[in-house]
């Protein structure tokens, strides 16, 4: 056999791996990557950070669609004043659909907290803990349509095929219990970009998102797929795994074949590791009835995304570095662009009261002091009306919050113009979200990178910029 210019039947690797008493596997332990040797060892293993974290964790609530920052946490008193009237400015050379004239929002904000920041009605219950929130008023992003957008929020590119936040901050940081994945998914949506919004990309396939059910389901439903066999005992398994590992390493050895097989590995004891804990975590037979009533349990219209928000809490006070949880109601989800009254008033009353639970929850257990509880969608609606009761796609300006570990509370970030059309101060992209939220995790947005194909890659690419005014 000829490999390498050579004909004894080894290689030159194979050569070095199975010589000189050892010096082999030193030599191949010199040209592994760090992250291959991480790999070799315990690939989800905490990591130190770069500088000391405010957070441990980031829960992400989804509302997939676009909500309204106008008629949720961004009032507009000129908007009210000039309904029925002309955009007094440029709409963007870019819409995704034909608007016309503005339009006021239906519902009436009010002043909450010591800090009196305004929320509108349709969040009374979020309302109560707005002194623990973040209001990022000045978001934008760069595209009007649901898929490119969901993946520019969820990966930094909305062109590309790149690692979901989730998967950066895995792989930057590892997980706290090695039996749990580092990143869980709560009933993501299938539709717009897909697996791609919690995939791993190019980064070792470990780091990617573990679904739990899908949106299109009930979340009472929802289960991490595969973690329970019936067909033989947990010996059994073991000792096939100890077989399947053995053969697999053989192979490594003579073939050098390293990331994917390792990969492949981990996955298999993961797996196992996770027969025994994920069951536990699902199962919320252990919660209090005052527990299920406070994430809306008890109630038809909060039970499912109220078992989401309580299912997020169990995953984080276990370790899982990021968790995400999708309201994506199949029947109207948050895209409005008709009937905004009644489909944003359905769409809050289903996760009112459960975000409301879980930021009560997370502040009883000491949890939220190192948990980041991220809200928003992939953009946010226009001021002027799409026919003639509904509101289009807008990135140019929106509203997210954050509350918990490392921010301010009570506290609003930037602003859009007079109508809530666009990001005019303390403008935050994309990019600077995803590098803040990775400084608050005390990580560089500019070191966390990964080589592939020659290039460095990062999650906020050749751009970001830490907002550091929004830090307590």
């Amino acid at each position: 056999m000829y490999v390498d210019g050579s004909a004894t039947g080894h290689s030159r690797r194979s050569m070095l791996q199975r010589s000189a008493i050892g010096f082999g596997s030193l030599a191949l332990a010199g040209l592994m990557s760090d992250e291959n040797a991480r790999a070799a060892t315990n690939p989800l293993a905490a990591v130190e950070p770069h500088f000391t974290p405010r957070a441990k964790r980031i829960i992400f609530l989804f509302m997939k669609g676009g909500p309204s920052g106008i008629d949720t946490f961004d009032p507009k008193p000129l908007l009210t004043r000039d309904d029925g009237k002309e955009l007094p400015f440029d709409k963007p050379r870019v819409q995704f659909a034909p608007t016309g004239k503005l339009l006021k929002s239906p519902w009436k904000f009010r002043q909450y907290g010591e800090s009196g920041l305004p929320v509108s009605e349709l969040f009374p219950n979020v309302a109560r803990h707005v002194d623990d929130l973040c209001v990022l008023n000045s978001v934008y992003g760069t595209n009007p349509a649901h898929g490119g957008a969901c993946l520019k929020l969820n990966t930094g590119s909305d062109n590309f095929i790149r690692p979901s936040m989730g998967s950066w901050i895995s792989y930057g940081l590892g997980t706290e219990n090695n039996n749990l994945p580092g990143f869980i998914t709560i009933c993501p949506t299938l539709a717009h970009g897909g697996v791609t919004n919690f995939g791993s990309a190019f980064l070792p396939a470990r780091y990617a998102g573990t679904p739990m059910g899908v949106a299109s389901a009930p979340s009472k439903t929802a289960r991490v797929k595969f973690t329970q066999n019936e067909s033989i005992s947990r010996e059994q398994q073991r000792l096939q795994l100890d077989l399947l590992g053995q053969l697999n390493r053989g192979h490594i050895e003579t073939t050098g074949a390293f990331a994917e097989l390792e990969s492949r590995i981990n996955s298999f004891e993961l797996a196992f590791r996770m027969q025994h804990e994920i069951p536990i975590v699902e199962d919320i037979s252990d919660e209090s009835e005052a527990t299920l009533k406070l994430y809306g349990m008890n109630e038809t219209v909060t039970e499912d995304f109220g078992r989401q928000c309580l299912l997020a809490r169990r995953f984080a006070e276990r370790g899982v570095r990021f968790i995400q949880v999708t309201h994506s109601n199949t029947k109207v989800q948050w895209d409005q662009h008709a009937d905004l009254l009644n489909g944003h008033t359905e769409n809050s009353l289903e996760v009112d009261l459960p975000i409301a639970g879980l930021l009560t929850d997370l502040k009883q257990r000491g949890i939220l002091e190192d948990t980041l509880v991220l809200w928003g969608g992939e953009f946010g609606r226009t001021p002027v009306a799409q026919g003639n009761n509904g509101r289009d796609h807008n990135p140019e300006g929106f509203t997210m919050w954050m509350a918990g570990a490392g921010v301010k509370g009570g506290f609003r970030y930037g602003a859009t113009d007079d109508y809530g059309y666009y990001a005019t101060e303390n403008r935050m992209h994309v990019h600077d979200l995803h590098a803040t939220m990775l400084a608050l995790l005390g990580l560089d947005h500019e070191r966390l990178t990964y080589r592939y194909a020659g290039r460095d890659f990062r999650l906020t690419d050749v751009a970001g910029k830490v907002a550091h005014d929004i830090f307590a």
